[in-house]
């Protein structure tokens, strides 16, 4: 009598606590679902929530470092040795940071390798004042994407780019979530949010410094009708604004919320009348940025309101589904707020065509081609 043949084994890695990274876990869902055995590993802080249940294995390791070059040499030698001796029969490696442990597993086990780049790595703000860092990850970079057969990324202008450099094809897989048809939507009282104001959010797990959060505090300040900003996640800009929110008494415009899980940030996100995005091009990962929180707005059928930057205005004007800011002077910010809020024909038109474009922008289409990716490892 044969044996049962096993499921093919996929190991799947990031450099975060794995809680927040709806990208990834979409992806091990989708893996899951497709009847490979996946384990997603990340590491553990001392703030991470506990592992939520899936259809898969979620592992985190404990490390001594928790940022810079120590961090990257612990977590990619141990991620290494995990790797190593672990049976797997495809390893996924997400960004640049997790490749080196990957690529050098991968070639030991000669198993495939699947890369899938979230952003330009090499020009994000934090490489920008270290030159050895910034040299040593392009290292890494030149010497393994043109060796690589299957490569991901997150939209069209960073695929031509890695093209170009590399030669090597990048499939665009876009940050988008998965249809939202929750049970039952809450109410703004049961949110606990006002009922008679204009609500603006501003979502996500990257709120940083220079990325727009700080002029759109601003801007609430100047505009002349009843709104607020509420603000649900985090990133290191969070504490400055909180504190510029007490020292001006603007906790009647500024609400903060600390990152929650997806279906419930949603409810928020769908209990808002308009949701903001205004990354500034300070730098290459920046300009072709494409924040999933504007699928996310689309999913909730709330207007966008975004930097004129490449990727974002591409979406925003294909589907006419909110606008865009020209610069960051509050002023002009103050009154595209209070334009989007108060032009009813805009709005219409808007809330019409973000019905259609949230049946088109959502993983349940984006995910076709990914599937017939790992279609051909087996499962």
């Amino acid at each position: 009598m044969s044996k049962p043949v096993q499921a093919k084994r996929i190991l799947v890695s990031v450099t975060n606590d794995l809680v927040t990274d709806n990208r990834v876990r979409r992806l091990c869902s989708t893996l899951s679902e497709m009847g490979f055995r996946v384990e997603f590993i990340g590491r553990r802080l001392p703030e991470s929530p506990p592992l939520p249940e899936e259809s898969y294995r979620m592992s985190r390791m404990k490390l001594l470092f928790r940022k810079g070059a120590a961090f990257y040499a612990e977590y990619n030698t141990r991620l290494f040795f995990k790797l190593l001796f672990s049976r797997a029969d495809v390893l996924v490696a997400n960004d640049l940071d997790t490749l080196p442990a990957n690529y050098l597993a991968s070639k030991l086990k000669g198993c495939p390798l699947v890369y899938d780049s979230h952003e330009l790595f090499t020009e994000v703000p934090e490489l920008e004042h270290n030159a050895f860092a910034k040299k040593t990850w392009l290292w890494f970079e030149r010497n393994i994407v043109p060796k690589l057969k299957y490569c991901i990324t997150v939209n069209q202008s960073i695929a031509d780019i890695f093209q170009k450099k590399y030669g090597v094809p990048f499939l665009v897989l876009r940050n988008m979530p998965y249809r939202f048809k929750p049970k039952a939507f809450k109410s703004r009282e049961e949110l606990g949010l006002p009922l008679h104001k204009k609500i603006i959010i501003l979502q996500g797990n990257g709120i940083n410094i220079s990325r727009g959060a700080e002029e759109a505090v601003e801007a609430m300040k100047l505009l002349q009708i009843p709104a607020i900003l509420l603000i649900a996640g985090n990133g290191d800009v969070i504490p400055l604004l909180k504190e510029k929110v007490k020292q001006e008494n603007l906790s009647d415009r500024i609400l903060f919320k600390d990152r929650m899980p997806y279906d419930e940030l949603m409810q928020y996100t769908a209990a808002s009348d308009l949701g903001i995005s205004f990354d500034k091009p300070n730098n290459l990962n920046y300009l072709y940025s494409l924040p999933n929180k504007i699928f996310d707005y689309i999913q909730a059928g709330i207007p966008v309101l975004s930097s004129r930057l490449p990727e974002m205005e591409r979406i925003i004007n294909e589907y006419g589904v909110g606008d865009c800011i020209d610069h960051h002077e509050v002023h002009h910010i103050a009154d595209k707020l209070k334009d989007c809020l108060t032009n009813e024909d805009l709005i219409k038109g808007w809330k019409k065509n973000l019905t259609f474009a949230a049946e088109i922008l959502c993983r349940e289409n984006e995910e076709k081609e990914l599937i017939r990716l790992y279609e051909q490892f087996g499962s």
